[in-house]
């Protein structure tokens, strides 16, 4: 009877949230921003899984593969600082658009690469173009949805992992009939029906036009550091430079891991790799949700516990179940991001969120995108299990940062009204 008094209660608050995120027609604006963030995450994450025809094709190592993979990320941080300024000063929906057409276009240039060169440069220009979304998507949604940020962004962030899940899969049963350039083909005309979409239904400002950034002044750069010195961002962000980097090089290398190390056919390889991420479907909006009500430092620590525990297990792991328990547990990192970035979001100077989110997540998926190149040397020096236990050594420093550092709820609370 209580069990089932709870379960009521969790439903009927799922559909309340709902209710209100759907009502006076936003929920068409977090529709097409959430189909945007589905296809820019999901089809970088086909790279994982096409790794090795891609390796096969261009005569290419595990190093060079996570040079490739490094530079995905890098570009990708790189790209935050743009899309962040971009964002606060021509408009969030302007920027969303041009994201999603670039990135059409860089797909279509990866699937039509004739050389290692051309594969190099449409990776980075794919990078870049996604990264364009990041930070916006964040302003768009705490502007249209100021009460319940945490559930919008954990909406939208399952939609991501929609693709992460789907998009793999798929890619992986295409390029086994037709071969790894249709793997990303395919996708290009769907990226170019989303970009059609964001650019109807999203509003092309959000937002009060940017004051902060009609120049850039010292004035500017130091109310910029003020806001980001703010509460407990610098503990929140240094938490998410171990959490990028643990996640970067887990998913550069996950299905060819299981492949070369655990036996695992390459179809269950991508099935497993896309099950990770089709769990965060769930994971994330519930994170949201919790860290609405019970606050940040309990939500984070409950999943970056649970993720860095099943990353310590894996190498220890054998069999097609425990794997599939294993994957289960760590796809708890799924709700760490929507935590950590909504925080940061809603407590950076209303002004310049875009611009403030996209140079901090810039610096934490730069140094998080060299995790793919160290885990691909270590790989092709026969390392890959101390590779993935090396992964989870740095995810068990952000565990420890969140549970000596970061404030209870009501302290959290009081430093965001007080800014």
């Amino acid at each position: 009877m209580i069990v089932s008094n709870v379960f009521r209660t969790i439903a009927g608050g799922f559909r309340s949230t709902a209710h209100n995120l759907w009502a006076g027609g936003t929920g068409w604006i977090l529709l097409a921003v959430g189909a945007g963030w589905a296809f820019s995450m999901g089809v970088r994450f086909i790279y994982p899984t096409l790794v090795p025809s891609i390796q096969s094709e261009f005569g290419i190592g595990l190093s060079t593969t996570g040079l490739l993979l490094t530079l995905l990320w890098a570009s990708y941080a790189i790209g935050h600082i743009p899309g962040g300024v971009l964002g606060d000063y021509l408009g969030e929906g302007k920027i969303l658009t041009l994201s999603a057409l670039v990135s059409t276009a860089a797909v279509l240039s990866v699937a039509t690469a004739v050389n290692i060169i051309v594969l190099f440069a449409a990776t980075v220009s794919f990078g870049i173009a996604t990264a364009l979304y990041g930070p916006t998507r964040f302003t768009v949604l705490t502007d249209v949805y100021p009460d319940q940020s945490g559930s919008a962004i954990g909406v939208t962030m399952a939609a991501g992992n929609v693709g992460n899940a789907v998009f793999p899969i798929i890619a992986a049963a295409v390029a086994g009939v037709i071969g790894w350039r249709a793997g990303f083909g395919i996708f290009v005309p769907l990226f170019a029906l989303v970009a059609v979409s964001i650019w109807v239904l999203v509003p092309t400002r959000t937002s009060e036009a940017s004051l902060a950034l009609d120049e850039f002044s010292l004035d500017t750069f130091r109310r910029l550091r003020e806001g980001i010195d703010s509460g407990v961002i610098p503990t929140v962000v240094t938490i998410q430079i171990t959490i990028s980097f643990m996640i970067q090089g887990f998913a550069s290398f996950y299905p060819l891991y299981l492949i070369e190390t655990k036996g695992i056919d390459p179809a269950m390889a991508a099935t497993l790799f896309g099950g990770f991420f089709a769990l965060g479907a769930i994971v994330q909006p519930s994170s949201g949700s919790l860290m609405d009500r019970i606050g940040m430092r309990t939500t984070l620590i409950g999943f970056l516990s649970a993720c860095v525990l099943g990353l310590w297990l894996l190498p220890f792991t054998t069999g097609l179940l425990p794997l599939i328990a294993v994957t289960v547990l760590f796809a708890a990192w799924n709700g760490t991001a929507v935590v950590t970035q909504t925080y940061i979001a809603d407590t950076l100077p209303a002004d310049m969120q875009g611009t403030g989110l996209g140079a901090l997540k810039a610096g934490w998926m730069l140094l998080g995108a060299t995790a793919p190149l160290v885990t691909g040397f270590l790989a092709d020096a026969g390392l890959f299990d101390e590779a993935f236990l090396m992964l989870a050594g740095v995810g068990t420093v952000g565990v420890t940062l969140a549970i000596t550092q970061l404030p209870d709820r009501q302290a959290v609370i009081s430093t965001v009204e007080a800014d």
